[in-house]
């Protein structure tokens, strides 16, 4: 019998869990703020993500969510507070902070003069995971992303879409308790969009959790436990589907009609409202 998709990512996905002596928290960030000169980016963000959960992270262009997102990361430093992943103290712990994230960003950057394998066996030394089990599991995420025949190709050949997948999988190969992951589906065909959400929701049932922020809204309502809105560099909105549609009052709302709402387009979610309602 064929193993289904599903089971060889729940396969692939053992070992992700977090150990006995676990904090309840995954991400906890204290009084976040980022400036740079006078302009502030990020303005004093309290949030905390439980494990086990996928929470999704939204906001208007320019709003601030990648770069708390490469705050999260590791990537940039906050001008005050404090980022704790798993326990550890990002400005204290940086490396065992750090080798509790898979960090996806919304643009790739990879080695073109290597091989799609050269590369996840390069990320798997950084994280001191260069065993055959790792191979083992980079081969197994590469074939459900179509992209074994390419692993000896060198990168450079690779399309969006391919590198996308190549990263997806760099980020997952030292099975990191937390996947920190901007704009996810850029450049993903259907296929490989419908298996990276279910490779969401297993890695969840594998005891890790995800932090999501993306526009394409209707996958945010899909699979996304909780979401936070984000504005100017402040969180505006936060809580489940039900406490967003409670927030405007709205019982039978979409993510993409409370979205609008709540950062001020009220007159561009009436439009949208209209259109939905037309015969058109």
């Amino acid at each position: 019998m064929t193993e289904s998709v599903q089971d060889q990512l729940r396969r692939l996905m053992d070992g992700v869990g977090p150990g006995e002596d676990a904090t309840p928290d995954m991400l906890e960030l204290t009084g976040i703020v980022k400036r740079y000169g006078d302009f502030v980016a990020v303005d004093g963000i309290d949030l905390r993500v439980p494990r086990g959960e996928i929470f999704g992270f939204l906001g208007p262009n320019g709003a601030g969510k990648t770069t708390t997102i490469r705050m999260i990361a590791g990537v940039l430093e906050p001008t005050e507070g404090s980022v704790v992943i798993g326990g550890n103290d990002l400005a204290t712990h940086p490396v065992e902070a750090k080798s509790r994230i898979g960090y996806i960003p919304d643009r790739p950057f990879l080695y073109e003069k290597l091989s799609g394998g050269e590369f996840l066996r390069f990320v798997s030394g950084l994280w001191g995971k260069d065993e055959p089990a790792s191979e083992d599991r980079a081969d197994g995420l590469l074939e459900i992303f179509n992209l074994l025949e390419w692993k000896h190709e060198l990168i450079e050949t690779y399309s969006h879409g391919m590198r996308q997948k190549l990263l997806i999988t760099s980020a997952l190969i030292h099975q990191p308790e937390l996947i920190v992951i901007d704009e996810p589906m850029v450049g993903l065909d259907p296929r490989s969009a419908r298996i990276l959400k279910d490779l969401f929701r297993v890695y969840v049932e594998r005891g890790g959790t995800v932090f999501l922020s993306s526009h394409t809204l209707e996958v945010v309502e899909a699979v996304c436990d909780r979401i936070a809105i984000i504005k100017e560099g402040a969180i505006i909105a936060k809580g489940t589907m039900d406490d967003l549609r409670t927030l405007v009052d709205s019982g039978g709302a979409d993510l993409e009609e409370i979205f609008l709402k709540v950062t001020g387009n009220e007159d561009m979610a009436e439009v949208v409202a209209g259109l939905q309602d037309s015969s058109f």
